[in-house]
């Protein structure tokens, strides 16, 4: 029953990071929408008459295309979001409505029929017509499913965004919007927040703000006042490391906006999950109460993002709306620990970081540098929940020792995470160092998984996570980690790729 569950988790865990993959890449086109709407309508900081033209079409076409694309390119590469991009034109065209959840179906859903036409039709085609029939069999397939998503698509779409605006509404009507805290606060601990946020807060969200100018859908996931009062509250009556690795955890999680900082705080003492709920509802009470809203998605959820997407004049509202958040999860959370009984040591913390990484189905490297100060081994004990045949596949591989490679034609790696941006960031960035300072000129990037280029020389990736990866690059050499920030695997690699460089001298 345990591994059904586990299974499940996995499967709606992927599911989220591939709305997230679709949505995450196309926020700075949200930005961009939501200073162009705060500049220049009448309203706005500076009006113009003449820029205000682009915030319709933005919002009505080019950000839908441009999901839809990003969805058929996990699908089925530049092919794939080509021919979704354009199917998404005929769910644009058939209502006034923008269809933002309509491309992130249109495009993937388009993506995979061509996939699959070019599976069985591409081995067949006569040399020297693959080109005449791969255009064409794009360009009729795009212009099929353009027909399809106005005639039936559309209207289906049309009736879902309905019954969640009207259940959006519904909440907001009756004063119980922060009941939606209930739901979201453990969601981001499981790490199924990516479902939620970027499959339905975000679209609907994006279309409240392109009427109103502003949606409070925007701040219901992204806050940072709960998570901000949980560690203050460890910062003040903790024990060992969690106290002592707190204040570090609070630049990370509030200025940094990589909410994850946080969850072994909660997972090391469950009960905690009362102040972050308490903390979000607070806040989605105060922004309710006065009317308040972001004017596009706070990605990532840090004070510094929540400040340039305020609404002009409502400065004030956001940081009185954070800072209750803070102060109500600050005190449940500090009365939680005054009174518990139990004492947190460093190994509750690295223990609950291990829970942390085996429930998120991947590695953390912004949990692990918790874990770096609470222990000197790399080593930690991994709840399994992967199947055979993905043990098999981690075997086949030999993920484990870095030795058992050839590095010679290694020219780019690439760190992957779920999303992309967070902890293989952190990640890449700290590697780059590491090369720089070994006389090592190798390009290292971060991706997430489901972005992997085929061309890919080195993945690098969490433990948990790497089976994901090695079907999406095979050709790869795949190394797997405990902890992105601090592994000695990394001490090895730099000394196999500093040995071939000697190697070609």
């Amino acid at each position: 029953m345990a591994e059904q569950k586990s299974g499940l988790q996995r499967r709606v865990q992927a599911f989220g990071s591939f709305l997230s993959s679709m949505v995450m890449p196309n926020i700075p086109i949200f930005i961009a929408w939501g200073f162009l709407t705060a500049l220049f309508i009448p309203d706005g900081w500076l009006p113009n008459e003449q820029f205000v033209k682009m915030v319709d079409p933005t919002i009505h076409y080019l950000i839908p295309i441009m999901i839809a694309f990003m969805g058929g390119k996990l699908v089925h590469d530049v092919r794939g979001g080509v021919v979704g991009a354009a199917a998404t034109m005929g769910i644009i065209a058939a209502f006034e409505q923008h269809m933002l959840l309509g491309a992130m179906i249109v495009g993937p859903l388009t993506a995979w029929l061509m996939k699959k036409f070019d599976k069985v039709v591409q081995p067949r085609i006569r040399t020297g017509l693959e080109m005449l029939v791969n255009n064409f069999s794009a360009g009729f397939l795009a212009l099929g499913m353009m027909l399809v998503s106005f005639l039936w698509l559309a209207p289906i779409v049309k009736w879902i965004m309905t019954i969640l605006e009207k259940g959006v509404g519904f909440l907001v009507d009756n004063h119980v919007l922060p009941l939606t805290s209930i739901l979201i606060e453990p969601a981001k601990v499981l790490f199924l927040n990516n479902a939620i946020n970027h499959g339905v807060l975000t679209p609907l969200g994006t279309d409240q703000a392109s009427q109103v100018g502003k949606s409070i859908l925007y701040t219901l996931e992204s806050n940072p006042g709960p998570g901000l009062g949980i560690l203050l509250a460890y910062m003040f009556f903790g024990r060992g490391t969690a106290k002592a690795t707190a204040p570090g955890a609070v630049i990370i999680h509030f200025i940094g906006g990589i909410h994850e900082i946080y969850f072994p705080y909660i997972l090391m003492k469950p009960v905690m999950i009362v102040a972050a709920i308490a903390g979000g509802m607070t806040g989605i009470a105060y922004f309710s109460a006065v009317d308040f809203g972001l004017k596009s998605p706070a990605a990532p959820g840090s004070i510094i993002a929540y400040a340039g997407v305020t609404p002009k004049g409502d400065f004030i509202h956001m940081i009185i709306g954070v800072l209750l958040a803070t102060l109500v999860s600050f005190v449940i959370g500090s009365i939680i620990l005054k009174f518990s009984k139990d004492k947190e040591g460093a190994n509750d913390l690295a223990a609950a970081t291990a829970k942390m990484e085996a429930t998120k189905g991947k590695k953390s490297s912004v949990a692990n540098a918790l874990k770096e100060k609470s222990s000197t081994s790399d080593r930690v004990t991994v709840v399994e929940t992967t199947e055979s045949s993905e043990d098999d596949l981690l075997a086949k591989y030999d993920t484990e020792n870095v030795d058992a490679h050839d590095y010679s034609n290694v020219k780019k790696v690439i760190f992957a995470c779920d999303a992309g941006m967070g902890s293989s960031a952190m990640g890449a960035g700290m590697m780059r160092n590491k090369f720089k300072k070994a006389g090592i000129n190798l390009d290292v990037t971060n991706t997430a998984i489901n972005q992997l280029p085929q061309d890919v020389d080195l993945v690098i990736t969490q433990k948990v996570l790497t089976d994901r990866a090695i079907k999406q690059a095979p050709n790869a050499i795949h190394i797997s980690v405990d902890n992105f920030l601090n592994s000695p695997k990394y001490d090895e690699l730099i000394k196999n790729l500093q040995e071939v460089q000697s190697l070609d001298k």
